[in-house]
């Protein structure tokens, strides 16, 4: 991971493992920023979880003592911009997808060099960290220690679960009282999550809203006392962490890209996945042994209240009692 040391602590993300779960704790400075080295981890830690079959999970956490991550350093977010020209809508369109094109050359990145659009690049590559995590077959499980506006609220909606301390924190998104709107992502999915006219509000007004408040309008998922946060998130991921990534890959692509889609469009999404995973070994000697159970006891074990208790606590059906591990 990267090496740009503070008087503490590099900046970045510290990553360690524990059976099928990553976590990975945020340093971002005294201020608890999010910069250009937590950025690279973090697309770093996102390729992991996409190519490690021995990953299933992922805790995010924050290390500041009251900020699960404050928001995007600002002098990142203006150097990105230095030199820019004021552009319209219309043809920040266009540097994006130029920007898009760029990245995907080989030598492009380089030969971008120190220029408006090299500030572009990186930001399409945020995006696409966040994308990627939406996507991937680990489930991304944000374990907000403290506050996270900006950037940080941003980081917490890209994940699949959000569990937050209760206390004197707040979540949000003030980037318009800087004059430019969020750009990590928010404007879609917090308008996913929460719906249009509680975004609209959050986002318009530049505000915040308590853990409690957050919960109410489905901002996180949970809200618990600091010393028990990391204990419930790791209990999560451990539980999720036990289902097969290629399940869980098609479930999140048809619900964040297909369940964005129109009707048609959304379906192909999902029947692409579905019949990726329905075809692969795993899941035929899953069938297979649900099949076997019909057959010896004349019903459906998913209506037996424990075999579906189990089913559920390993994250696949087994016949077998002691099939449920971490």
């Amino acid at each position: 991971m990267t090496t740009h040391a503070t008087a503490t602590q590099p900046l970045g993300l510290e990553v360690t493992q524990q059976g099928r779960v990553l976590t990975a704790r945020l340093h971002g400075g005294p201020r608890g920023e999010l910069g250009p080295e937590i950025a690279a981890d973090l697309a770093a830690l996102v390729t992991r979880a996409e190519d490690d079959d021995n990953v299933g999970a992922v805790v995010i956490t924050g290390t500041h003592p009251e900020r699960f991550a404050a928001h995007a350093s600002v002098s990142w977010l203006q150097d990105a911009g230095a030199g820019s020209p004021n552009v319209s809508p219309r043809l920040g369109s266009a540097a994006v997808r130029a920007a898009q094109v760029t990245r995907r050359v080989p030598g492009g990145r380089r030969a971008a060099g120190p220029t408006p659009l090299s500030g572009v690049i990186e930001v399409v590559d945020f995006h696409d960290t966040f994308l990627r995590m939406n996507r991937c077959g680990a489930v991304f499980i944000a374990a907000l220690n403290g506050s996270a506006l900006g950037g940080g609220s941003e980081l917490a909606l890209a994940c699949d679960y959000r569990l937050m301390a209760a206390g004197d924190f707040v979540i949000g998104q003030p980037e318009i009282l800087l004059g430019f709107p969020p750009g990590g992502g928010a404007t879609v999915r917090l308008t996913r999550l929460v719906g249009l006219q509680q975004a609209l509000k959050i986002m318009l007004e530049g505000s915040a809203v308590d853990p409690e408040t957050a919960l109410e309008i489905g901002y996180i998922d949970e809200v618990l006392d600091p010393a028990d946060l990391l204990d419930r998130a790791h209990e999560l991921a451990r539980h999720l962490a036990r289902r097969l990534k290629p399940a869980v890959a098609a479930v999140k692509r048809g619900a964040y890209i297909g369940g964005a889609a129109d009707l048609d469009a959304g379906m192909r999404v999902e029947n692409a996945g579905f019949f990726s995973t329905l075809t692969s070994p795993e899941a035929r000697a899953l069938m297979a042994d649900y099949i076997a159970q019909t057959t010896a006891t004349d019903d459906l074990p998913f209506y037996a209240p424990e075999d579906y208790a189990r089913a559920r606590a390993g994250g696949r059906y087994s016949s077998s009692p002691s099939a449920v591990s971490d």
